[in-house]
């Protein structure tokens, strides 16, 4: 279908395209041009985008997919058009006929595309490798152990040259277990005075020191996901500043939320890795806003049972892709931060670092692209999301930041 979206104003991160009241032309699922239509064009579809952002779809490095239906629906309710997903499902996604099944069945729901990451380990049991060749012929973006650690540092030494041998990405969680494994909130002021178990900012730099070690001797490609603390953040700069193949992700609850947040025993606070301290939000958020790191949701819809009990037993997590613009968009305005560069961390930064084909609007590239009202209003309640989770500390919060269309190859699906 030949698409017109008119009278928006295009903004490509990727490319620096910033331009006011213009249009873009779709044809055949590609981005045909941006400005004058090409030749020959008739649009068999319009889309008036005046007074709207039009971007590249969002790229979302970590969301859990409970209920694939009603979270793809989110996914693209919130202008997500690819998303990673982590390989802790039940079962876990060790086997290529279980990473190809859920290609397959999100191609078949035609809302966002679903990208896996395979389990570095059987069982993600930190022992034997996965079938790695096999979960990447099947549409595995890269392997990880999900927030579940490998214990055994020789066998993550293994896995790890095992990747490198083939160029395989690896995604890793930076959590030493025996410093984390009592833990619930960040070790500090707050944790102490609320009686709960500490999980110390020694946790992830203990392990990124591990892991950087074992990137140099073995030249893998890894991702951090999910940085926590300014001393983490300090570890994987000076790892990029050698030019070790290291990235890393923050999720957007980290760049606004502090363990102050928390309040009175607040479930929807409880995040894995911790909420911290002001001092590490802050350098999060440099970190982030100076193009270190991608910004992710780090979704994880859990269910109102596992949030209505006592902090230590709560379930962590929080439905994110569908906040995940407004809230990088609030932390943006925080930081002064212009439209683009805040755009470009969850566009083509999280697709440089998957070599994903996506998060851009330049002509020819696919046409995955969000249309949204950067001004209009609302307000999150558990009615809002589609998401069948509706667990998120920003429940009765206003938000500002809508999307109003969605397409993923062309196809409107939003």
């Amino acid at each position: 279908m030949n698409i017109l979206i008119e009278h928006g104003r295009i903004v490509d991160p990727a490319s620096g395209l910033d331009l006011d009241r213009a249009d873009l032309y779709v044809v055949d699922g590609r981005i045909a041009a941006v400005g004058a239509a090409p030749a020959g064009f008739v649009a068999e579809q319009t889309i008036d985008a005046a007074g709207c952002v039009v971007c590249p779809g969002l790229i979302d490095l970590g969301a859990r997919l409970n209920s694939i239906e009603a979270e793809l629906a989110a996914a693209v309710a919130g202008g997500v058009t690819s998303v990673v997903v982590p390989p802790d499902a039940d079962p876990p996604l060790d086997e290529p006929e279980l990473a190809d099944r859920l290609v397959h069945r999100a191609k078949e729901i035609r809302k966002a595309r679903v990208l896996p990451l395979g389990a570095l380990t059987l069982g993600l049991q930190g022992e034997r490798l996965s079938e790695l060749a096999g979960l990447k012929k099947a549409g595995c973006v890269a392997f990880s152990q999900a927030k579940v650690p490998v214990v055994d540092t020789e066998a993550l030494l293994r896995a790890l040259e095992y990747a490198a041998s083939f160029d395989f990405p690896v995604f890793l969680h930076p959590q030493d277990h025996w410093l984390s494994r009592n833990g619930i909130a960040h070790d500090g002021e707050v944790s102490a005075r609320l009686g709960l178990a500490g999980i110390p900012v020694a946790a992830e730099t203990i392990a990124i020191a591990t892991i950087v070690q074992l990137v140099r001797d073995t030249g893998c490609r890894v991702h951090l996901t999910r940085l926590s603390s300014a001393a983490g953040v300090d570890l994987a700069k000076a790892a990029m500043a050698e030019g070790l193949p290291v990235s890393f992700d923050i999720g957007v609850h980290h760049l606004l939320l502090t363990e102050n947040d928390i309040g009175f025993f607040d479930t929807h606070a409880r995040f894995l890795p911790p909420l911290r301290t002001r001092n590490d939000r802050a350098a999060l958020s440099a970190a982030a806003a100076q193009g270190f790191a991608a910004v992710c949701s780090d979704h994880t819809p859990v269910g109102a049972d596992d949030k209505l009990v006592p902090f230590g037993e709560a379930k962590p997590g929080a439905t994110g892709l569908e906040v995940l613009l407004p809230l990088t968009l609030k932390w943006a305005e925080q930081e002064s931060l212009p439209l683009a560069a805040a755009l470009a961390r969850i566009t083509c930064a999280p697709a440089a670092i998957i070599g994903l084909d996506r998060g851009t609007l330049a002509v020819g590239a696919a046409a995955d692209i969000c249309i949204f009202d950067p001004q209009a209003e609302w307000t999150l309640t558990p009615e809002s999301l589609r998401s069948r989770g509706k667990n998120s500390p920003w429940l009765g919060y206003p938000m500002r930041g809508q999307v109003r269309r969605t397409l993923v190859d062309g196809r409107l699906v939003f």
